[in-house]
């Protein structure tokens, strides 16, 4: 897999099908590497005609390390962004969002399909509000709009405010992992969790930097909400939730599209806050479906014109 510079920055990232064809940019959520994006997933689009876009974001996998923040604790920034108090962090979800515009500029693409999960979902919004230029359509899944919403349960919230485990101890890092995947899996789709497990393994062998994910939470609470901006997005957009997501409960999905002008939004029954593997033909069915309905009103435009 290459490396490019963008946005001052190296981000490692990989592409998938044939170059020339409509590019989709995938952005994924917190402390996920690339790899994290299912190849089932990948081969849907490619056969779909999509030139697809994976990287990974600074601060995990085989990208940049950012230096830390001042020492400081989650649970003290957790409280300083409740109370509306700054928060001093290493970089935010804006600076995520040029990332992604440098990636774009790097490859010689003036514009794509953003998907984003989760906390790419969020970077996804950055994208569409401030760089509308850039974004063809936007697709989120189980993403939220950082507005006043229901919460996780406080004993998942506990889990990751904990933070990740140091480096070193790479047992107690996949179980740790694991048990957290397990907790906000689809109830519906339970995961298969010798696979996951070897899912995890795998990334912490390719890339291990626990810091990362603080960065990650930090940039999140630090970036606050986005409510003030959706309004602007003028891309068509795609909301896409489980309605069984206990880490962004599907309010948040019902949020995004009232927020955002024109919005789609589809439910999936069963579906917690990950991407199993039978909803993977669904999602993408409705992620290509949304692709060319947008690519082919242009073409139908210039038909109407000759």
């Amino acid at each position: 897999m290459p490396k490019i510079n963008a946005n001052g920055i190296q981000l490692e990232y990989e592409t998938s099908g044939v170059p020339g064809a409509p590019p989709v940019l995938l952005i994924m959520g917190l402390s996920s590497q690339l790899t994290r994006w299912p190849e089932p997933f990948i081969a849907a689009l490619v056969n779909a005609g999509l030139f697809v876009i994976r990287y990974d974001n600074r601060d995990v996998g085989l990208s940049t390390r950012v230096p830390a923040a001042p020492a400081s604790s989650l649970w003290s920034a957790a409280l300083r962004a409740r109370l509306g108090l700054a928060i001093q962090v290493p970089y935010t979800l804006d600076t995520m969002a040029a990332d992604a515009v440098g990636l774009l500029d790097a490859l010689g693409l003036p514009s794509a399909h953003i998907v984003g999960v989760s906390m790419g979902g969020m970077i996804g919004q950055l994208l569409a509000a401030h760089h509308g230029a850039r974004v063809r359509t936007f697709v989120s899944i189980m993403s939220s709009s950082g507005g006043r919403l229901p919460q996780p349960d406080w004993r998942l919230q506990l889990a990751l405010l904990r933070g990740p485990r140091r480096r070193g101890d790479r047992q107690a890092a996949i179980d740790a992992t694991v048990e957290v995947l397990r907790r906000i899996a689809s109830p519906g789709y339970p995961p298969d969790v010798r696979q996951l497990r070897e899912e995890v393994a795998r990334d912490i062998d390719r890339a291990h930097y626990p810091r990362g994910m603080r960065n990650h939470l930090l940039a999140i609470l630090a970036s606050g909400s986005r409510t003030s901006i959706l309004g602007r997005i003028a891309a068509p957009t795609l909301v896409l939730h489980g309605a069984d997501d206990p880490l962004i409960p599907v309010a948040a999905a019902h949020d995004l599209r009232r927020r955002v002008p024109g919005a789609a939004l589809e439910i999936f029954p069963g579906m917690g806050h990950d991407l199993p593997r039978a909803l993977i033909g669904p999602i993408t069915q409705r992620i290509v479906e949304h692709v060319r309905r947008v690519d082919a009103a242009p073409r139908a435009a210039a038909g109407q014109r000759e």
